[in-house]
């Protein structure tokens, strides 16, 4: 996954579609991802580039050029390092970014042979390794905080989405026939958390800082909730959701993306701990 996070289920944030903002808009809006300050990144694979919300403002971050092959171009996936600086994963150059400076994407492994295929996911652990999940290789790499030759850390089938504990422990979303959910250890050994097939089509996994783990699905319209030791259960199951993919835990907040591919504009809800909705920018 593409963020640490942590605190108490409070509200929850939904990233969707037809909403209706001044300046700057959802497109399709893949995967979230909050700052420190509280500024919510999102990938926005047909603007294509990241977007930002601050106090309640939808802003162009990085605009790719509408070119395959360019710079984010296809881009899946945004986190932030363990120095605030934003990362995203791009499957169009196979490749994780940095913005070390505004406006200026920074490749992390400079298309090293063998390296990241298809990059869905990031996440960042305590030591600020950036952890890339990876569709095509079904395998998780770890890029160094700096930058450099991506060496795999686990190999996971068909992995799409992340996100890691306070232990290091890496959660993964699987699109696996059979297994759909992965806990990997500091030093990499892999363990089948849901074994059997349940979800529809799951994208992206969260978790909420205190042993809830939850798991978007889009063919479902569904958002599960695992308990620690418990089955997934429904959670929100809600006929305004169109295609839940990304998600990310944050202060009590869960953001959720949730692109509707036939619409021009997406839209962004909040839902409280009981999962109704409202929308997070205008009324």
């Amino acid at each position: 996954m593409c963020l640490r996070v942590g605190g108490a289920a409070a509200l929850v944030l939904l990233i969707g579609s037809s909403l209706g903002l001044g300046a700057e808009e959802f497109h399709y809006p893949l995967k979230p991802a909050v700052a420190a300050d509280g500024s919510v990144y999102v990938a926005d694979l047909k603007l294509p580039g990241i977007v930002v919300v601050q106090k309640g403002t939808i802003e162009k971050f990085f605009t790719a050029q509408r070119k395959l092959g360019s710079p984010l171009n296809r881009v899946r996936c945004v986190a932030l390092d363990h120095k605030g600086k934003v990362l995203a994963g791009d499957t169009a150059t196979r490749e994780v970014y940095r913005f070390d400076e505004p406006g200026k994407p920074t490749p992390l492994t400079k298309g090293a042979q063998g390296g990241i295929g298809m990059p869905m996911a990031i996440a960042v652990d305590s030591k600020g390794n950036i952890l890339v999940a990876d569709l095509e290789a079904h395998a998780i790499w770890k890029v160094p905080p700096q930058g450099g030759i991506p060496e795999k850390f686990a190999d996971v089938p068909a992995p799409c989405g992340m996100a890691i504990d306070e232990k290091d422990e890496l959660w993964v979303v699987s699109r696996s026939p059979k297994r759909q959910l992965f806990r990997v250890s500091p030093d990499g050994k892999v363990e089948a958390v849901v074994a059997n097939r349940l979800f529809e089509f799951p994208n992206d996994v969260a978790l909420d800082g205190h042993g809830t783990v939850y798991i978007s699905d889009g063919y479902a319209k569904t958002i599960w909730k695992l308990a620690s030791g418990g089955k997934p259960q429904s959670w929100i199951a809600d006929k305004q959701l169109v295609n839940p993919v990304g998600l990310a835990w944050h202060d009590g907040s869960l953001l959720i993306a949730d692109p509707n591919p036939k619409a021009k504009t997406s839209q962004v809800y909040k839902a409280d701990s009981a999962g109704k909705l409202s929308p997070l920018v205008g009324n």
